[in-house]
């Protein structure tokens, strides 16, 4: 069964029709967007770093290895994953929103990789 192509993309930025489902994975609700101007299908809080391992990465690049590691054990442990690959596995394109600013560092990446995976073992 085909499954979906995975893009990431900051929630700042225009979004276009390629974007397919639109899906917000950060915690916290981006600042200065509104709701209209974001365009989101979903916001998945659960899928998101837990605020205890948000706070102490604070977006510091030097911390990043062990984020992912601390982070891809949290997603391995994490019961809402299940239902989120269920729900979305017959959409042809999902983005994953996020709002940090570094690009390179961001916990969507990790996000991406971790479904990619799931879904390759579906």
């Amino acid at each position: 069964m085909p499954h979906p192509t995975i893009h990431i993309k900051r929630i700042y930025e225009v979004p276009v029709a390629t974007d397919g489902f639109r899906i917000l994975v950060d915690r916290l609700w981006p600042r200065g967007l509104t709701k209209a101007a974001a365009a989101v299908d979903e916001w998945a809080k659960a899928v998101a770093p837990s605020t205890e391992l948000r706070q102490w990465y604070g977006h510091e690049p030097e911390k990043w290895e062990v984020f992912q590691k601390r982070y891809l054990a949290e997603l391995k442990q994490n019961e809402a994953i299940d239902a989120f690959v269920e729900t979305h596995e017959d959409k042809k394109q999902l983005t994953l929103l996020y709002a940090a600013k570094d690009e390179a560092h961001t916990h969507a990446i990790v996000l991406q990789h971790y479904l990619e995976e799931r879904y390759r073992k579906r």
